[in-house]
């Protein structure tokens, strides 16, 4: 979802739009306020570390949660892993929200819109994630997940006016999805390819993109900060999930220690730690860069799902991943601002 935040961006006021702690991932994308140029290495008598290190804990965080995901439904329902994840993040978030004295949305209208991204970027991906590891091994999952920008790309051919596509974006339009095709084995005819759980995880892909399109159509300029937005979406989404949980599962008879510590992970670390550290490398280091963070997660959920799960690898699920990444990246890409003669 980071790549989304470079898009919208360039678009809106500088009062930004909440945030989707990806899986995916978020695969979710944070957009900043204001980038300064030149932040202080210090702030608040704290020294941070340095920004190439809160990338890779980004990628690797954010790479390692599927893995987290597929550890988490071998001992809990998908709904509960869902639910345990956004209220450890939440928890984490609420905390931050406390010790900065951030005031969340009261307009009754605001936290409508934030129920609806709430659904869209947080209760509906996770959940269809869930499920989708039932059945697809990690590492298909987390490719999956690199096709959120494919899908923006294309949906903001119809219902973004102000992000008209070049050739070249178009083009890495065909391309992704022609990894798509070759990560699923399409010339196989899809053999031993779970045709729901991959539907799931794609349909989870594509909640992002239109989720932030409407963001940015509702909640850009709230007046808000995106910590304060971010905290009551993902408050709301936590909400939703309370709800629908025990509707579709009982509470469980036994509680196994490695699915809750890979549960109590994916919160604490992928969906609440993760946001609050690319909020800060965003405003550090600009969107640009920091998007650069959705090109590696799908590598890494790949190397932990084969080393460390012992999942299989064809070699079209590599070779279809760097596919599906380059387009990925021409369709984030901008033209170079030209300069005037003198």
């Amino acid at each position: 979802m980071v790549a989304y935040m470079h898009t919208s961006a360039s678009t809106r006021s500088p009062a930004s739009a909440p945030a989707a702690p990806a899986s995916s991932a978020a695969p979710a994308a944070t957009a900043s306020p204001a980038v300064p140029q030149e932040p202080p290495a210090h702030q608040g008598g704290r020294r941070r570390a340095d920004w190439r290190l809160r990338f890779a804990f980004l990628s690797l965080v954010w790479g390692f949660s599927f893995l987290f995901i597929k550890v988490g439904t071998e001992g809990y329902a998908p709904f509960q892993v869902t639910f345990g994840r956004l209220f450890f993040g939440t928890l984490v978030v609420a905390a931050v929200l406390v010790a900065k004295r951030e005031r969340l949305p009261r307009s009754w209208r605001t936290w409508g819109h934030l129920s609806v991204a709430a659904l869209l970027l947080n209760a509906a991906p996770f959940s269809l994630f869930a499920y989708s590891e039932l059945t697809i091994p990690s590492t298909l999952a987390g490719i999956c997940n690199a096709t959120s920008p494919l899908w923006g790309m294309a949906l903001s051919l119809v219902a973004l006016s102000d992000d008209r596509p070049t050739r070249r974006r178009v083009a890495g339009l065909g391309i992704g999805f022609l990894g798509v095709l070759t990560v699923l084995g399409a010339w196989h005819g899809f053999s031993g390819l779970d045709a729901r759980g991959t539907a799931m995880a794609l349909l989870a892909s594509l909640c992002y993109p239109i989720g932030w399109i409407y963001v940015r159509r509702t909640l850009a300029g709230s007046g808000h900060s995106n910590l304060a937005l971010t905290g009551a979406q993902l408050s709301v989404a936590t909400l939703e999930l309370a709800v629908v949980t025990p509707l579709f599962t009982s509470v469980p008879s036994h509680f196994p220690v490695v699915p809750l510590l890979a549960v109590v992970a994916l919160g604490a670390l992928g969906t609440g730690l993760a946001f609050l550290v690319q909020y800060e490398l965003v405003a550090e280091v600009g969107p640009t860069t920091a998007q650069m963070v959705t090109y590696f997660t799908p590598v890494i959920a790949t190397a932990a799902g084969v080393a460390v799960l012992g999942e299989s690898l064809a070699w079209t699920t590599p070779v279809g991943a760097v596919i599906v990444l380059a387009g990925a990246a021409l369709t984030q890409s901008r033209p170079r601002a030209r300069t005037a003669k003198p």
